[in-house]
């Protein structure tokens, strides 16, 4: 079996819905980092000297590769990414190896078992 992570950089008041959106498509979990900050097309404002940044998510998903694209636009969906600027963002990544994950690829082979 073969897997992806989706790296997700998203405001804190979103994480819920993607991730419960991303479990619907398939995803088996993820894991969140909380507190991070970034900037995009456009700067941060500020007022008297202070950034003014909304707080931010990291969620990693590790997908099995044949529900990465489907989950990926439904992050993007639900995440509003291509509604408005500084949204969030979504990428993934081949993973090579991975270990520790006998137990998703257990509930994942009916469902991709199939295509593999």
């Amino acid at each position: 079996m073969h897997f992806k992570l989706i790296c997700t950089f998203i405001p804190n008041d979103k994480t819920d819905a993607v991730m419960d959106a991303a479990r619907e498509q398939g995803a088996t979990g993820a894991t969140v980092i909380n507190s991070a900050r970034g900037e995009g097309v456009d700067s941060t404002k500020t007022f008297f000297g202070l950034n003014l940044v909304t707080q931010r998510d990291v969620i990693l998903f590790l997908v099995e590769e044949h529900l990465s694209r489907e989950i990926l636009e439904t992050i993007c969906e639900v995440g509003e990414f291509d509604v408005k600027s500084g949204a969030g963002i979504a990428f993934q990544i081949d993973v090579e190896d991975a270990v520790g994950v006998a137990h998703q690829i257990e509930k994942l082979n009916p469902v991709v078992g199939s295509e593999l």
